[in-house]
């Protein structure tokens, strides 16, 4: 399988001072076991969604200055690119690792797909677990639990998406890291396996 368990040392990475120093370890410890669930789950996520699904290891190229604060790898139906798409993501920050399905502000079916889902809403609610999360902002850490929200709560994320340019959709789970450095390789593939079988239906809504 080639697929080597997260460990307390590649949360560590985030904690590391300065864009080059942070992006060199980034390279040598994280990265390689990125690619190496992105060469997994890629053929994995086709025979699920029925598209030929494609990697994407962030490169953080754009970065001069801010090293980064999480990174991951994307599964999307374009070869070239996975920002335009509703797509699915595996990464980690410095607390924790976060599987999930995503679309993100640059994406311009967005207002089509927030309308979509607010029709889906109880469906949605039925299939996805309590202690999955959501997320209007991919770039800041804030989250919440399934089971702490409502119908309205959802209905108001999905008409965001319709509204307002900046406002995401992310459902998934987010694992501490404690926890999910004490998985080994088999349970980690079983973990994320699991997590792109409940969002799957929200991925094909959209």
């Amino acid at each position: 399988m080639g697929i080597t368990a997260f460990t307390e040392q590649d949360f560590d990475v985030f904690q590391i001072e300065g864009l080059e120093q942070r992006m060199e370890q980034l390279k040598s410890t994280v990265r390689p076991k990125l690619e190496a669930l992105g060469k997994y789950f890629s053929p994995v996520l086709s025979v699920m969604t029925g598209e030929e699904m494609y990697y994407h290891v962030v490169k953080h190229a754009r970065r001069t200055v801010n090293p980064p604060k999480d990174t991951w790898v994307a599964f999307a139906s374009n070869k070239r690119g996975y920002k335009m798409l509703p797509h699915f993501q595996i990464g980690l920050s410095h607390d924790h690792l976060f599987i999930l399905t995503a679309v993100i502000n640059e994406c311009p079916q967005k207002a089509a797909i927030g309308k979509k889902l607010e029709k889906k809403i109880d469906p949605i609610l039925e299939n996805i677990p309590g202690h999955y999360i959501w997320s209007d902002d991919h770039t800041k850490p804030d989250a919440t639990r399934t089971d702490h929200m409502n119908k309205h709560d959802l209905e108001d994320l999905f008409r965001r998406m319709q509204m307002i340019k900046k406002s995401e959709m992310l459902c998934g789970r987010h694992i501490p890291r404690e926890e999910a450095a004490k998985m080994g390789p088999d349970e980690l593939v079983k973990t994320i396996e699991d997590v792109f079988v409940h969002v799957l239906p929200i991925y094909k809504m959209a």
